[in-house]
């Protein structure tokens, strides 16, 4: 399956997409949550009787609606960093022994094809094309060999990091870096793991049309199985929890000269089987607010 949150007639509910069309879960099962991570939090159950709708006649067009992000907050966006070994390559930096890991806040959350907000503060914006993953139970201390029975899926996602925070700060601020509000694009669906093999998909990023990034997963350093196993003895994982399991070489700050972001600029990330993500940088709004 692939599981969507779109918005329609300024009502926002999740759906099938099938192709270039949706199914309407709440127009054929009513009974299930209409919100993405209420569904996932109802477990096996939500998931198969969404199951059952697969083939149902769409109600919409993909293109007659907004697509939105999965969800809108995650409970928590956890990603890892310099796992593909010809990124580490390409860093100067020894393979780890362990995942390096960090936070992205849930405000960085924004939707597949929504814009990237460029803040002053940075001239190094940077793309980072990630195969994500998104948790599917409430699990602590998840073995390797189970790791696979709490996914609900995976979806394409860019971690849009602001370099300056990240590594030229004194000391660097990975979680400033990394968290910039709609700095976490992803979607555009949840493709349940009987669809895709997620340690054998082509991945591709795309600037201005420019190919920056391809690789196959198959080259990851810690997969899918090893990051749940290691995040999970130390925490909780939860429903609607969201991994970024790390990018492959080709980001700009890595290119000589560099090739950072600009205002104007597209990227594109797509994923085999899991369909793309499309983002334009565009100059932050006024966003200051007291509430």
């Amino acid at each position: 399956m692939k599981l969507i949150t779109f918005t329609e007639s300024s009502r926002t509910r999740i759906g099938l997409l099938q192709g270039g069309q949706i199914v309407d879960l709440s127009k054929v099962t009513p009974s299930l949550p209409d919100d993405m991570l209420n569904f996932l939090e109802a477990g096996d159950a939500a998931m198969q009787e969404a199951a059952k709708h697969i083939n149902a006649a769409a109600h919409f067009a993909a293109a007659d609606v907004v697509i939105e992000a999965p969800m809108k907050r995650p409970p928590k966006i956890l990603a890892i960093g310099l796992n593909y070994r010809a990124h580490a390559e390409e860093s100067n930096m020894e393979i780890p022994k362990y995942p390096v890991v960090f936070t992205k806040q849930a405000t960085s959350a924004n939707g597949p094809y929504a814009p990237i907000h460029s803040p002053t503060e940075t001239k190094m914006l940077d793309y980072e094309g990630e195969l994500g993953l998104v948790i599917g139970k409430r699990c602590r201390r998840v073995s390797k060999d189970d790791a696979s029975k709490v996914i609900a899926g995976f979806c394409v996602l860019n971690d849009v990091s602001v370099r300056e925070w990240q590594f030229l700060a004194t000391p660097p601020q990975f979680t400033m870096g990394k968290s910039w509000d709609t700095h976490n694009p992803f979607g555009p669906a949840i493709v349940t793991p009987d669809e895709v093999d997620p340690h054998n998909l082509m991945l591709r990023t795309f600037v201005n049309g420019q190919l920056r990034q391809e690789t196959n997963t198959d080259d990851l350093i810690f997969n899918c199985y090893d990051i749940i196993a290691f995040l999970s003895t130390a925490f909780t994982l939860e429903p609607g929890d969201v991994i970024a399991t790390g990018t492959p070489s080709g980001v700009g700050a890595a290119m000589q000269p560099q090739g950072t972001l600009q205002l104007g600029d597209t990227v594109k990330v797509e994923i085999e089987g899991l369909g793309y993500i499309e983002n334009e940088v565009i100059a932050e709004p006024d966003t200051a607010t007291i509430q």
